[in-house]
């Protein structure tokens, strides 16, 4: 007996089928067939029948159960598209977006779940949902329409000592920053010139053993906690100029204070969730059109929808207790105790109500600004942030910016900024960047103007504090870091 080439699904494609649900139970036929010693050209002829006139073949004993698939699948084919013919109603703040950023607002605007939404002036192009989008949706969460990082956040602490403090002891402040924090990809808990490993109560949290992906990211969170991100994220001392009393955080207007002030947010962890549960979210709706698929959700009375909302909840505790850590170990260093603190978070979605009606609250990019809510708002590197009061907008369901935003591309940035602009701007507003490795995509000419962002919000907050950052830290570029390593080695070698 002559053993036949096995028949794939290159095979079937070369017989005009579309790939769908039936390939997988056409392949298992025709590898029965094949170890009946059935002709290969044969049983490719017979698919190839099945396949074009389906209807005849659902009372045969063989072929009954595909040819069933593929009347379903084609009847799914022909159904109306999920996509809505007119959006929901929503409302964009700032201008000068890039195209890309409002072409995916308006699919967001059309999917059939989505109830309400709005764009931040901070926004910008993101996966699925953009950078300052807000969306409000019925029963559903999307996971690309929270984000990679989730979760992410701002914590700032305030001293009730003057910022002067970083003239007279500016080393003491330095190596507190160097010693206690490590930014970017590969950086571990445990990896400190000084102290132990960082340990904290989220770690012993029941949840991490509810989900199959959280027990497998659980070693993970060791690793990384209390370590910073790439990208964006930062850990500065910085003055905090008081505007308006607010005698909640102790602050009298005019005061000039201390504060010490981090972003960051869920590092690995909130990354494989959101590409997990996205994967999962896709095959869920196979036949949502290819401009929205990175805006796929999962339904909140499903099992998958609960176990990402488990997830991301999580894996907000988990960026809150790195940002706790983080505040500890570079305050303890100082000597300093803190009076008061503000922290808030992004990249999440809340359980609110709206109209009466109990909506999920997608904020990517985008701040919390309910009324009396407090929040903290980045500037630049070297451009002041904002303490600020939100207004409780509904247009905005209840959101402001997270930050500055960007007005081009993290590449165009690089094209068009150097590192001595960067450093001579920094110089002129008096800021101190203790890793010069850091990518001029971050440098502050690679962001929107944050006075301009602020203005052109000031219905959804109102500002009680500003915070001019005076000494930074952030992650380096790896790139640039590994050249200067290359040149250092080799004029070692040539010494």
């Amino acid at each position: 007996m002559i053993q036949q080439e096995k028949i794939t699904g290159k095979d079937l494609l070369k017989l005009g089928w579309q790939p769908c649900p039936a390939f997988g139970i056409a392949l298992s036929i025709a590898e029965e067939l094949l170890r009946d010693n059935i002709d290969r050209t044969e049983i490719l002829i017979q698919l190839k029948y099945v396949y074009e006139t389906p209807h005849d073949y659902t009372d045969n004993p063989l072929y009954s159960m595909l040819a069933q698939t593929i009347i379903e699948h084609n009847v799914k084919k022909t159904e109306p598209s999920p996509i809505r013919d007119s959006p929901v109603p929503y409302r964009v703040w700032g201008d000068y977006f890039e195209q890309e950023t409002l072409r995916q607002l308006e699919n967001a605007v059309h999917l059939p779940i989505s109830r309400r939404a709005a764009l931040m002036p901070d926004g910008h192009p993101g996966y699925g949902l953009p950078i300052g989008g807000v969306l409000a949706t019925e029963n559903a969460v999307i996971p690309y329409g929270v984000g990679m990082d989730i979760a992410c956040r701002v914590r700032l602490s305030i001293f009730n000592e003057s910022p002067q403090i970083l003239n007279a002891q500016r080393e003491r402040f330095k190596k507190a920053l160097i010693y206690n924090t490590r930014f970017g990809l590969g950086k571990r808990n445990g990896e400190w010139n000084v102290g132990n490993r960082r340990e904290h109560e989220v770690l012993d949290d029941p949840r991490w053993n509810e989900i199959p992906i959280l027990r497998k990211l659980h070693d993970k969170a060791i690793k990384q906690l209390g370590t910073s991100g790439t990208s964006n994220h930062f850990a500065e001392w910085a003055e905090l100029d008081v505007l308006e009393d607010y005698p909640d955080l102790g602050l009298k207007a005019g005061e000039l204070r201390l504060c010490f002030v981090t972003h960051s947010g869920s590092r690995g962890m909130g990354a494989q969730i959101a590409q997990r549960f996205t994967d999962i979210a896709k095959s869920v709706h196979p036949d949502l059109p290819p401009a929205y698929k990175q805006l796929s959700w999962l339904d909140l009375d499903t099992d998958d929808g609960m176990s990402y909302w488990t997830a991301m909840n999580l894996a907000g505790d988990f960026a809150s207790a790195c940002h706790q850590l983080i505040h500890k170990t570079v305050i303890t260093a100082t000597g300093l105790k803190v009076a008061s603190f503000v922290e808030n978070h992004h990249n999440f979605a809340w359980e609110e109500e709206y109209d009466g009606k109990r909506w999920i609250i997608h904020r990517k990019g985008a701040t919390p600004a309910a009324t009396g809510e407090l929040g903290v708002i980045p500037g630049t590197m070297a451009d002041k942030g904002y303490v600020v009061i939100g207004l409780g907008n509904q247009e905005s369901l209840n959101s402001s910016s997270h930050g500055a935003g960007r007005p081009r591309s993290r590449t165009a940035s690089k094209n068009i900024i150097t590192r001595n602009q960067r450093d001579e701007y920094l110089k002129r507003q008096g800021v101190e960047l203790l890793n010069p490795d850091a990518g001029v995509d971050e440098a502050p000419q690679a962001y929107k103007n944050p006075a301009k962002v602020m203005a052109q919000q000031a219905d959804l907050v109102r500002t009680i504090a500003t915070f001019m950052p005076r000494i930074v830290m952030m992650s380096s570029d790896d790139k640039f870091g590994k050249r200067k390593r290359r040149r250092r080695g080799k004029r070692r070698k040539k010494r």
